[in-house]
């Protein structure tokens, strides 16, 4: 992991910090920044995501899916609990905590819009950092790739649908023109830009190549993320002031998603005998979250100021360190498995 990988937490955290102190010191700074945008799409964070997102999908070789059979039982685990289980776990711990235990801490009328937050959280499987923690837990290489890339192609079909679902159940308006937009800017387009510029790069000098390129753009994706922090704090920056137990209160389901998620898929890897390079990295994919996709999506349906926008930051936040935690506790648990 390099410097920024390592210390994305801490990153997160001073951008955090200095979001609320800019947003307290220089308001007008951020109310003229949330005018640059058109269809509900802030173009400033617009141009953030796609820094975020678009080195990782050249990272996605979708050609690996022609193995995608060879060895099903991980990616049976991998769909099931991304796509069947987890956005449904994440919903019903937000009404649990939003609407009942934490009903006395936090006002009533921002509820639906953290709901919504965890909904979009657990509606994005990881794409990218989990190439990271697969490898920390020495994790096939080549299976996570399959696994990622189909992921990612269910992803393009599968979110807006489940997103929208699951909004309609929790009696949350569902803006499809948005939602659709959001995708397509951030899922679709993204997807299309990386596996051209993979075909052009695998094209002129191989994968030594692709992996060049995006250690080259790898800064980009993770200014982009600090920086669409900073702008989401700066907006949230008076509410956080007022409510400084809010950020706590919305980390727990967080946590509590992200340790339940791993344990159901690391639990079921070992009750079917995966080998453990192929069991810790599926049980990793569900546990992390493709934020990137999740913040901007928040943005583009609620606005920059929105709870939703704050819940998925909030994501970001907690992310890193339970994911290192998880990390170690799968290595320590290695010789459980076969192989």
């Amino acid at each position: 992991m390099s410097i920024f990988e390592r210390y994305l937490s801490l990153w997160v955290g001073l951008g955090i910090v200095s979001g609320v102190i800019l947003g307290n010191l220089v308001p007008g700074l951020f109310a003229a920044l949330a005018q640059f945008e058109y269809a509900s799409v802030n173009l400033l964070v617009a141009v953030l995501i796609w820094a975020m997102v678009y080195p990782m999908m050249v990272a996605v070789d979708f050609t690996s899916l022609k193995d995608v059979g060879k060895r099903p039982k991980g990616l049976v685990i991998t769909i099931v609990v991304n796509w069947l289980i987890k956005p449904f776990t994440m919903a019903a711990l937000g009404i649990l905590f939003f609407k009942h235990v934490f009903s006395g801490l936090i006002p009533q009328e921002d509820v639906g819009q953290y709901i919504a937050g965890l909904i979009l959280l657990g509606a994005a499987p990881c794409t990218a950092m989990v190439f990271v923690w697969s490898q920390l837990t020495k994790g096939d290489a080549n299976y996570t790739l399959v696994q990622v890339s189909l992921n990612d192609v269910i992803m393009v079909f599968a979110f807006a649908p489940i997103v929208a679902l699951l909004l309609g159940v929790t009696d949350i308006a569902v803006p499809w023109d948005t939602l659709l937009l959001s995708v397509g800017l951030y899922v679709v387009i993204p997807l299309v830009a990386g596996a051209l510029t993979r075909s052009v790069l695998t094209a002129r000098g191989g994968e030594a190549a692709v992996s060049r390129f995006t250690a080259r753009v790898k800064p980009a994706s993770i200014l982009g993320l600090l920086l669409t922090v900073v702008l989401l704090f700066g907006f949230q920056g008076p509410v956080i002031l007022d409510r400084p137990l809010l950020i706590a209160l919305l980390a727990v389901p967080i946590l509590i998603q992200s340790y339940g998620i791993f344990a159901l898929g690391y639990g079921w890897a070992y009750l079917w005998r995966l080998p453990h390079r192929v069991a810790a990295p599926c049980a990793l994919i569900g546990t992390s979250n493709f934020f990137e996709l999740a913040v901007a999506v928040a943005i583009g349906l609620f606005g920059l100021n929105s709870g939703a926008a704050l819940v998925t930051v909030v994501g970001v936040l907690v992310e890193v360190p339970v994911m290192l935690s998880l990390v170690a506790f799968a290595n320590r648990t290695r010789a459980r498995f076969p192989g």
